[in-house]
């Protein structure tokens, strides 16, 4: 008499398993790829390499679990099947937004001559950038765009501090200013000794800096780089508003920027940079969805920090 004898669990290993061996690889692997192969991870704001780690501790921590038990899969109701699948696609789509999360890194633009002597140090969360002396008494807190890091923009920003300004590029939550549009006022409040502050962003940072200006009135200027707000600030009394754009900019076109006329105040100065577009803003290489620049990088970044310096320059009057 023959008997057939039932495979173990182990062996059929069912789908669910594999599932669960994919979601740990990839909470494993991509936070690792992200944290070892971008520098401009760890030198951001910590909230993304510490979600990074957490990533992969529990990542390490499941996979333990998965393997101990492997042999232990048992037949699930159709409820709980269906909870378990749900569960470990809503894993991979976490791991899909931390991957989009993965910053542009800082490129070395030619802005910042060799000769400046401006003071930089790195905080936590922002960079400040002091004019040689320190003696500065206007100042700069500056939004990054989407998923840039703050040192992009220290280049194209390094021109105001060699003409006394203190600036402060802020390091976003996640590189995404919306999560703290209020984190300006921190910055503002380190620094008591400037008497007038302005403040900037570029792309979705430029949002950011809008809506802290509506609601801040000891913001003496707005300064725009390829951004514009979202909502009326027509009546915000006494602010000075500097728009610069680029002519070939696929994202903040120049449709929308000639749009956003309607938005800012009627005395709002725009500059529109010939042949620039829209990652020009910054030292961080080409972005998706941009346009294709005509003009080289330094020649349009030069023109940006000028402008920038005699916006800001402007304001000491005020």
């Amino acid at each position: 008499m023959t008997s057939s004898v039932e495979a173990p669990p182990a062996t059929r290993q069912p789908a669910l398993f594999w599932a669960s061996a994919l979601c740990i690889g990839a909470l494993v692997l991509a936070p690792l790829w992200m944290l070892l192969g971008n520098p401009a991870v760890l030198r951001g704001h910590p909230l993304l390499p510490a979600l990074l780690v957490t990533a992969v501790v529990v990542g390490l921590l499941w996979g333990v679990l998965l393997w101990r038990g492997r042999r232990t899969f048992r037949k699930r109701s159709v409820l709980r099947s269906i909870g378990a699948w749900a569960g470990r696609v809503a894993v991979l789509a976490l791991v899909a937004m931390l991957v989009w999360l993965n910053p542009f890194a800082y490129q070395q633009g030619a802005t910042a001559g060799p000769s400046s002597k401006a003071s930089v140090v790195e905080e936590t969360t922002a960079i400040v950038m002091t004019p040689e002396g320190g003696q500065a008494s206007r100042g700069l807190v500056f939004y990054p765009g989407a998923r840039v890091e703050a040192r992009a923009y220290a280049d194209i920003l390094r021109p105001a501090v060699d003409a006394g300004f203190l600036v402060v590029i802020l390091k976003t939550p996640l590189n995404l200013s919306l999560l703290d549009g209020n984190q300006a006022r921190g910055a503002m409040a380190a620094h008591p000794e400037i008497s007038s502050w302005a403040v900037g962003g570029h792309s979705l940072g430029g949002v950011s800096a809008s809506s802290f200006a509506v609601g801040n009135q000891d913001v003496d200027g707005l300064l725009l780089y390829a951004s514009y707000p979202l909502d009326s600030m027509r009546d915000r009394a006494g602010l000075k508003v500097m728009s610069i754009s680029g002519s070939e900019d696929g994202l903040s076109t120049p449709e929308k920027i000639d749009a956003s006329r309607e938005l800012l105040p009627l005395d709002a100065t725009f500059v529109e940079i010939q042949g620039g577009n829209h990652a020009f803003f910054g030292s961080y290489g080409p972005q998706p969805g941009d346009g294709e620049a005509t003009v080289g990088r330094d020649v349009a970044q030069a023109q940006i920090a000028a402008a920038t310096v005699s916006f800001l320059t402007q304001l000491e009057g005020i």
